[in-house]
């Protein structure tokens, strides 16, 4: 079985880019942010030509994730508040960010952590306000599911082997370490790091700026995550950056991580 994540920078745009790289990449599962668009615009079609089922979570010109499968998805959750309760989320589900669904046996969660913008803005105050309600919606589903596998684009490097330029005593929002001592809070509950149970290399990057030759020079960052519990990280075959599609042509500026489990 494979899952792969990837954030789109729209999918209307990108539409035809994904079609090709799941042409060549005939993965199971593919989780995708950043759509970009209302649930009644997004275009089902092409995906549904290639055998993939979708449930969807959008909204205009931001946020937005979606979850294409090639078996059923069951169960699916939209944001927080089904488990949560709607009192308790808030406004944090207004932003579409967050949606699960079971795929043979396993609970995927796709998310789009929010970017957080300048150090001691709103902003940054908001996704550490969201990241402690993903950690309560982690806790809970690790109650009831055993097999979780919990993807997307995080907007955090983990570490400083992430990122391209390690921060200096100036705070660099996705490095500070209140935002990654969160992460790690939500990993505690019992998660490791796919990609880094392969590889512990530096410069193993998913995300480059389209600005400053970024890409062709390798200045990026690692922020699209694939997080597993124990029994699928043990039995986890392989988890690959897909260097690739970022070398098409108006490419998203992330690209797909893809992890492995044998059949």
């Amino acid at each position: 079985m494979k899952i792969a994540t990837w954030n789109v920078n729209s999918i209307r745009t990108r539409q035809g880019l994904v079609c090709d790289w799941l042409q060549a990449n005939p993965v199971d599962v593919l989780c995708i942010q950043e759509t970009k668009v209302v649930d009644g615009d997004f275009p089902r079609e092409p995906f549904a030509a290639l055998g993939y089922e979708l449930a969807v979570s959008g909204q205009k010109s931001y946020n937005g994730v979606a979850m294409m499968s090639r078996s059923p998805l069951k169960d699916v959750e939209i944001g927080f508040s089904p488990r949560l309760g709607a009192e308790v989320v808030g406004e944090l589900d207004a932003q579409k960010r967050a949606i699960a669904a079971t795929v043979q046996g396993i609970r995927i969660i796709n998310l789009y952590v929010p970017n957080g913008g300048d150090y001691d803005s709103d902003k940054y105050d908001y996704k550490l306000r969201w990241l402690n309600q993903l950690y309560d919606y982690t806790k809970l589903t690790l109650d009831k599911y055993t097999d979780v596998c919990i993807c997307g684009d995080f907007n955090i490097a983990p570490d400083d082997r992430d990122i391209h330029t390690p921060p200096g005593k100036t705070p660099v929002v996705g490095t500070t370490p209140v935002e990654r001592e969160a992460l790690q809070r939500v990993l505690s509950l019992g998660l490791a790091d796919a990609f880094r149970k392969f590889n512990s290399e530096a410069q193993q990057y998913s995300w480059w700026d389209y600005r400053a030759g970024a890409f062709p020079r390798n200045r990026g960052w690692r922020i699209d995550h694939h997080y597993l519990t124990e029994a699928l990280y043990k039995r986890a075959s392989s988890c690959v950056i897909d260097r690739e599609p970022r070398q098409w042509t108006k490419p998203s500026d992330h690209t797909p991580v893809v992890v492995e489990w044998p059949d």
